[in-house]
């Protein structure tokens, strides 16, 4: 009795023609995607990263959504238990002052500020 695959056309494929069809199949599937451009040594990839103060910005705007999320997450809790540890950390964010990070302007670099 044969095992293994059966053959797709007249004969057993060689090991090979085996391989060739392997790499070919794996060669497409590990292939950069246009959104990434492979890296070279010494070169930076910038075209598809926001600029550090873009980003610095975009992070103190989530904190801030955070932060009024967990506020509103504190507000929900029953009174009995904002004296437990969840509580107690809820109340730590709510008592943060993000306005400090917010009024940062980070240094875009290089002369350009």
């Amino acid at each position: 009795m044969p095992r293994g695959r059966r053959p797709d056309g007249e004969q057993a494929m060689t090991g090979a023609a085996r391989q060739a069809r392997y790499r070919a199949r794996h060669d497409v599937a590990a292939a950069p995607s246009p959104a990434h451009p492979p890296w070279r040594h010494g070169q930076v990839a910038r075209r598809h990263r926001p600029s550090r103060p873009r980003r610095w910005r975009a992070a103190a705007a989530e904190l801030v959504a955070l932060q009024a999320e967990y506020v509103a997450w504190l507000d929900a809790l029953p009174e009995a238990t904002r004296d437990g540890a969840t509580g107690e950390a809820l109340q730590a964010i709510a008592d943060l002052d993000l306005g400090e990070i917010l009024a940062i302007e980070p240094p875009r670099g290089f002369g350009r500020d």
